[in-house]
């Protein structure tokens, strides 16, 4: 019945059904990057397979071709009524009443943008290219693009502008084969996505194997915990505190692209990674409250974790000091044939420090298999990065050293995980150090230590974050495959925060450390005069 519907629909407006679903069939959708393109291509299309031609006087032609006119429906009367219909290939007329409704209704879906600004003046441009530039290339002419797969209305770039598929089985292989058909430009990249893979059991963290959701759970948990802790600071129950607000993507998007063998060398703005590998809400929680159960022993300052069975390293508060070390861990590797690469994360503030350099030439020289992973949030602290250095950035550095490199949107989950697999695949295939600038935006303040409001306007800080928020990018891709919901939100947001809440009471009732623990780990047999020292303080 309602393919009857369909057809008369059709006829009413002066189309023969045949014909339009000859039409529609033939049009490229996924070629266009906008709706109005689309819309145009069909037009042109029909016009040429039935020899409309191109008259001045043809009021409604001229309508029905101006780019930006949602008229079809008219314009394409006006053709259609010009010459004697013709039998073509049939196709469903609900689906090309579907196609039609979706091409000329008004769309509050942004094309994809050509540039990027998440700070400073200048605009990166964007590119859905996935290639690391090699020491045999010539370096990019002008400034170096940005990969992004993923914009910031949850869609993926060149997209045909049609209804997205809903599956409501969250079902991963389905929408990975979905997405790789109808996204014919990353098909690469979405067929060896982690993300779109499902685990071969169920998630410890999370009861679910589907891994994209995983991820999204992990950065609302990071969220909710970043602002409780933050909270906590300033109500005087924990000393110190820095937020990953913003950055989430690059944690869970480049976790998700290493194994627990790479080992990882920190900065201090990169829980996710090590929330990724199994580090606990009750874990990072007595490290900040540096209790009983803190695996540094309360001798760090919160927010400095390490943990060794998760192979990451402890974070120590100097800025650069962990690039060399990478450096020679990874070195260490290569010597023992290991299949496993070290990544260093840093800040754009960091790569000022002689370390920076120092690691990036040992690394070059020695062909280590490392990853020198930048977070280029904007600011070094206070300091914008147009004061911090004249070049285009951190990635164009690279060359200089020999070394192979690649820029991302750090806030697109899904390019941060694929700029870093590449990297990963290269950096052992050529035994040879890669490095990778994410541009992206710090929302918070640099630590409780730092007022951001004294160096940048709210206006700023509230627009930019609003825009480019990670968080909000991804759940509007998982709205806009079914998944995600207002009152699903709502709910994991409720669940997270109650979780954070019940591990900070839990570690904030536990005691200290012994004082014993201070005359620890550092020699095998106590010498007589801390023993002494210790028997003074008991």
């Amino acid at each position: 019945m309602r393919h009857l519907v369909a057809c008369n629909k059709i006829r009413r407006l002066g189309v023969e059904p045949r014909k339009l679903a000859s039409c529609a069939a033939g049009a490229r959708w996924q070629s266009s990057t906008t709706r109005n393109r689309s819309l145009f291509s069909v037009i042109s299309q029909f016009n040429a397979e039935h020899n409309v031609e191109k008259d001045g006087r043809d009021e409604n032609y001229q309508w029905g071709t101006t780019i930006g006119n949602a008229n079809f429906h008219t314009a394409r009367v006006a053709a259609a009524r010009r010459h004697d219909a013709t039998e073509g290939p049939s196709l469903n007329p609900n689906e090309i009443l579907d196609h039609i409704h979706n091409l000329t209704q008004p769309s509050d879906v942004h094309a994809s943008p050509e540039d990027l600004c998440y700070f400073g003046k200048s605009r990166i441009p964007i590119t859905s290219d996935l290639h690391l530039v090699t020491p045999e290339e010539d370096t990019p002419a002008g400034i170096w693009p940005v990969f992004r797969m993923m914009d910031e209305n949850g869609r993926l770039r060149h997209d045909s502008g049609l209804a997205t598929k809903k599956f409501p089985s969250q079902d991963l292989e389905a929408l990975r084969s979905h997405l790789v058909g109808r996204h014919p430009k990353f098909a690469s990249e979405l067929s060896n996505s982690a993300l779109l893979c499902e685990a071969k059991h169920e998630y410890t963290d999370v009861p679910t194997r589907n891994t994209l959701l995983r991820a999204y759970r992990n950065m609302v948990r990071l969220r909710e915990m970043d602002g409780i802790l933050l909270n906590a600071q300033r109500q005087g129950r924990i000393s110190f505190y820095m937020t990953c607000t913003g950055e989430e993507a690059i944690h869970f998007g480049a976790a998700s692209a290493l194994d627990l063998a790479d080992t990882v060398f920190a900065q201090y703005r990169e829980a996710g990674l090590l929330m990724w590998r199994g580090f606990t809400l009750e874990q990072f929680t007595n490290q900040c409250f540096s209790n009983d159960l803190d695996l540094g022993k309360g001798r760090q300052m919160p927010i400095h974790y390490g943990s060794r069975a998760l192979n990451y390293q402890t974070i120590s508060s100097p800025l650069g000091t962990q690039l060399p070390q990478a450096v020679g861990a990874a070195y260490h590797m290569k010597l023992q044939k290991k299949d496993s690469v070290c990544v260093a994360f840093f800040g754009d503030g960091s790569a000022s420090s002689t370390d920076f350099h120092a690691a990036c030439n040992f690394a070059s020289t020695l062909r280590t298999p490392t990853i020198f992973f930048c977070r280029n949030n904007g600011f070094a602290i206070s300091t914008p990065t147009d004061e911090q250095y004249a070049g285009d950035g951190i990635v164009s550095r690279a060359p200089g050293y020999g070394m192979a490199a690649i820029r991302v949107d750090g806030n697109d989950l899904f390019a941060v995980h694929a700029a870093t697999r590449q990297a990963k695949k290269y950096a052992l295939e050529r035994s040879a150090p890669v490095m990778i600038e994410a541009i992206t935006y710090r929302a918070g303040h640099h630590s409780t230590s730092d007022d951001s409001t004294r160096y940048r306007d709210n206006v700023e800080i509230g627009g930019t974050h609003a825009k480019a928020d990670p968080v909000k990018r991804l759940e509007a891709f998982l709205d806009g495959i079914g998944w995600l919901g207002d009152e699903e939100k709502s709910n994991i947001r409720d669940e997270e925060k109650m979780s954070v809440l019940a591990a900070i009471e839990a570690a904030e009732k536990r005691t200290g450390p012994s004082l014993s623990a201070l005359f620890e780990d550092v020699y095998c047999d106590v010498p007589p005069q801390l023993q002494e020292q210790e028997t003074a303080l008991q």
